[in-house]
């Protein structure tokens, strides 16, 4: 009994946790409403209060949930893929997938609570500079183990060289493209945008790489974007 009683909860967690990620992806996590979504989904408010506590409490979860959600929808996929500058592209790609088929209603969610709590302080402040943190230092990861592995010019085959790439300010690059895609395309309701970035983002890998023929010549977007 005891552990139907958990399993009931979890599932009402997870139910509940579907509805706000898609809720703070439009209206932000500000728009959470404890007793609001009870009631959009026919359960008890009692039940949802034990569960999460505060307004605080659900937006923390929230954030945790749509995270666990961005890297399986991107960062999983290509974990496993040999280093190198192919698979930098990949990881590329599996972004621009991820927000252009709506994974999450307003577009990509960390890119909208950002906006909301950049200038805030706090515990969700900090959870969502966090996972942002986490994202960034993963993408300079990945390419600086495409460097090492000599997928840039430079010869950096030798952990020891320090090859020309500025790793940092690549990742800026790419990142700050990925996020104007996701704005105008939300904004404008243009999936086109994806096949800007792509192109944009290809192109300075181009330019940088030591075999550019690895990469394809243009991004295949917008193949999944929102009609």
């Amino acid at each position: 009994m005891a552990d139907g009683r958990v399993e009931r909860g979890n599932q009402t967690r997870r139910t509940v946790l579907e509805r706000t990620m898609g809720i703070a992806s439009v209206d932000g996590l500000e728009g959470l409403s404890l007793g609001k979504i009870a009631t959009d989904l026919g359960l008890s408010k009692s039940g949802v209060f034990a569960l999460f506590g505060s307004k605080e409490d659900l937006q923390l979860a929230t954030v945790r949930a749509a995270r666990e959600v961005f890297v399986d929808q991107v960062v999983r996929p290509v974990r496993e893929e040999p280093a190198g500058i192919a698979k930098v592209w990949h990881l590329c790609e599996r972004w621009l997938d991820y927000s252009g088929r709506r994974v999450f209603p307003g577009g990509c969610f960390f890119y909208s609570v950002s906006a909301e709590f950049d200038s805030r302080t706090g515990p969700v402040h900090d959870e969502v500079a966090t996972a942002r943190a986490d994202w960034t230092r993963y993408v300079e990861r990945v390419l600086d183990e495409a460097r090492l592995a000599g997928g840039f010019r430079g010869g950096a085959q030798d952990a020891d060289v320090d090859a020309d790439l500025d790793v940092a300010q690549l990742a800026f690059e790419i990142i700050a493209l990925m996020e104007l895609a996701n704005a105008h395309s939300v904004l404008h309701e243009d999936p086109m945008a994806y096949e800007r970035a792509g192109r944009g983002i290809l192109g300075r890998l181009r330019a940088a790489a030591a075999a550019p023929e690895e990469l394809p010549e243009r991004p295949p977007f917008p193949v999944n974007s929102p009609a």
